[in-house]
């Protein structure tokens, strides 16, 4: 459960100057360190909508298992197995037709649907004025806010995506810490990253921004050159 602010802001100063990592602790922090801001940052996912596909050395070594099982496997006697296929014999007739795993967003590239990359998780990204970025322009970046005076970093992070979808149906925040965090040494300030997931929805009216995009974890590591490292990182440690 996190804490209530503010508290310590020497101990925070000390923990925001150690190198960049990964915490599931209480955070206890004040509006403002001494020097810098605190800023609250969404990664907002949406979870694989379809089983992804088997790897080939996966799919053929339970092909291998399943062929040595049935060397193994218990024998019936005639009857008994001919009762069972009789069972539930009728007039109906079902033809199955699975949904295509490539969609029209697949084919077009449309990465503001999230009818797309349906076997892989989707982030939101959005494009526009950021927290510290270079000279004021526009950049992509996750839904965020800086700390004003909420009662806590997780409320802090609710307002950053509500403000963006204009409420919070239809989303889920996992947790109330920070799944990460990244100390911003031109601005002197430090990120906590939160967790949320899209629910039940397949499309948002994602407002207060230039443009967005839903990507997949390979093209959002192609926005973020300079932090690849980090968000790699991140990404496989909450999966």
């Amino acid at each position: 459960m996190l804490s209530r602010l503010p508290a310590t802001v020497s101990l925070l100063r000390r923990s925001l100057r150690e190198p960049r990592g990964f915490s599931s602790s209480v955070l206890a922090s004040s509006k403002e360190t001494a020097d810098g801001k605190l800023v609250a940052s969404v990664l907002f996912e949406r979870l694989p909508v379809v089983i992804p596909k088997i790897h080939p050395v996966v799919y053929a070594f339970q092909e291998f298992s399943f062929r040595w099982r049935q060397q193994y496997r218990r024998q019936y006697p005639e009857e008994v197995l001919g009762k069972a296929d009789a069972r539930g014999k009728g007039d109906y007739h079902i033809d199955y037709v699975p949904a295509p795993r490539i969609t029209e967003a697949d084919k077009t590239n449309d990465r503001k649907s999230l009818q797309r990359a349906l076997d892989n998780k989707l982030y939101l990204l959005l494009y526009g004025n950021a927290y510290g970025a270079p000279d004021g322009k526009p950049v992509w970046h996750f839904p965020e806010k800086v700390y004003e005076n909420e009662e806590t970093m997780r409320l802090c992070a609710e307002a950053a995506l509500k403000s963006v979808l204009g409420g919070l149906d239809h989303t889920y925040f996992v947790g109330n810490a920070p799944m990460a965090h990244m100390a911003v040494e031109q601005t002197d300030s430090s990120r906590f990253f939160f967790k949320s997931q899209v629910v039940g929805t397949t499309k948002y009216h994602v407002g207060k921004c230039n443009d967005f995009a839903w990507v997949t974890k390979d093209e959002l590591l192609e926005y973020f050159p300079e932090n690849k490292d980090f968000f790699n990182k991140m990404i496989i440690h909450i999966r």
